[in-house]
């Protein structure tokens, strides 16, 4: 990543800022629904940001469903087809984007019907949520957060990135998952999340995170 220049903040003023932004967020394909990614591995806790931002939206007048795509990996049968610690398809291969394209995305193009379905699979038990479907107000958020966003070709309309440096992304990471370190190293070769972000948020002291405005 090349040097930018970041400036300290508190993750509440943070949330209003991000907030403030995408008020005047129009989609790229003229869609009614705005969509933004909060992109970052697990340790870096992504969807604590967006769910900061949802808040901050309301008493602007703006709603926002906020999903994360925990809720969307593919049943453990292929997840784990070459292992469980299998760093290519951690990589490539653990999360439906197949259905986050009809389940999420599809919905929220022109002429969609804004019905999303916030979840698909539960992790811990490997099943089915059968969670009913949100319909989305037009000029409502989708707010999608989890780790290697930013590869698949969603269509966003505005990206932040929320980075840990390699030393911080390790000692925050549980020892045991450090077998997907390689894959944010990769991550950070083929897709430069920090500087292909529109919004960049260093998190590596949790207390006292920073950004680029």
């Amino acid at each position: 990543m090349g040097r930018v220049r970041l400036e300290a903040i508190t993750w509440d003023r943070l949330g209003d800022l991000i907030a403030e932004r995408l008020l005047d967020l129009k989609p790229a394909d003229g869609g009614p629904w705005p969509r933004v990614a909060f992109d970052g591995a697990p340790a870096a806790r992504p969807g604590d940001l967006a769910e900061r931002v949802a808040e901050a939206l309301r008493p602007r007048g703006r709603s926002a469903l906020v999903v994360g795509t925990e809720g969307y990996l593919r049943p453990a049968s292929l997840r784990f087809e070459y292992g469980r610690q299998d760093v290519d398809t951690y990589y490539d291969g653990w999360f439906d984007t197949g259905a986050l394209w009809r389940e999420v995305f599809g919905p929220l193009e022109p002429g969609g019907d804004g019905r999303v379905l916030p979840d698909l699979l539960d992790p811990a038990t490997d099943r089915a949520t059968r969670s009913p479907y949100v319909q989305l107000p037009p000029g409502a958020m989708l707010l999608l957060h989890g780790p290697l966003l930013l590869h698949h070709w969603f269509p966003f309309d505005l990206t932040v990135h929320v980075r840990l440096s390699p030393a911080a992304l390790r000692r925050r990471t549980p020892q045991e998952e450090h077998w997907t370190l390689p894959a944010y190293e990769r991550y950070e070769t083929e897709t430069a999340p920090g500087d292909t972000a529109d919004v960049l948020v260093r998190a590596d002291d949790p207390r006292h995170p920073a950004w680029n405005g």
